[in-house]
């Protein structure tokens, strides 16, 4: 019988105790070998340019970069690494955006670490696994309204930053970024841009 080479992983997680144990119990399976950590997204990143994993096990919601853009990074850097994303924050734009960035698997964080084990090993042999519910959630709650600059827009505004500052960061004219604001909020029904950073972030959308 030929011994086969277990599954590396990167665990990327900005919440140590669930990592650790993450880390413990999936250790506990024969065919898969945890080769790396990391707490934020620029370390996951670098982690993972560092050790090759097979598959990246992202939290979707970490300092530096969400799952969703170390997985983008990671389909263009290291497209032999598969990518899986598990989340406290399951909402549909989140799946829509994590899809197009492909990912691989969206799970949520109440999964027990034996069934992730066994989407682990699906996402690895190059199927891709869903989380039924929040496929479904998806589908219900329709695509997004915004653009991607509008969206881009309402992001920047996000931590209450004056309208010059986003314009800067985003590189446009400051009416053209009022412009955006106008559109996002008009488009989500929001008598302000704050409102409208609001109802997008818990669709998803930002």
């Amino acid at each position: 019988m030929t011994s086969t080479r277990p599954v590396r992983l990167l665990l990327a997680d900005d919440e140590h105790l669930i990592r650790g144990a993450l880390a413990a119990l999936l250790s506990l399976e024969d065919d898969l070998m945890v080769v790396a950590e990391a707490a934020t997204g620029p370390e996951a990143l670098a982690m993972a340019r560092a050790h090759a994993p097979d598959v990246a096990v992202l939290d979707l919601q970490m300092p530096g970069a969400d799952g969703v853009k170390v997985a983008t990074s990671l389909r263009a850097e290291l497209p032999g690494c598969h990518v899986l994303i598990v989340t406290s924050h399951g909402r549909p734009g989140h799946l829509k955006r994590a899809l197009a960035a492909g990912v691989r698997g969206f799970v949520p964080k109440t999964v027990s670490a034996q069934r992730l084990a066994e989407i682990i090993r699906t996402v690895h042999a190059g199927h891709r696994y869903v989380d039924p519910e929040l496929a479904a959630d998806a589908i219900s709650a329709g695509d997004s309204p915004l653009t991607a600059r509008e969206a881009e827009v309402l992001e920047l505004a996000a931590d209450g930053a004056p309208v010059a500052e986003i314009a800067e960061r985003a590189a446009l004219s400051q009416g053209t970024v009022r412009n955006y604001l106008s559109s996002a909020a008009s488009k989500l029904g929001a008598e302000n841009r704050h409102t409208a950073v609001r109802l997008a972030r818990e669709r998803g959308w930002v």
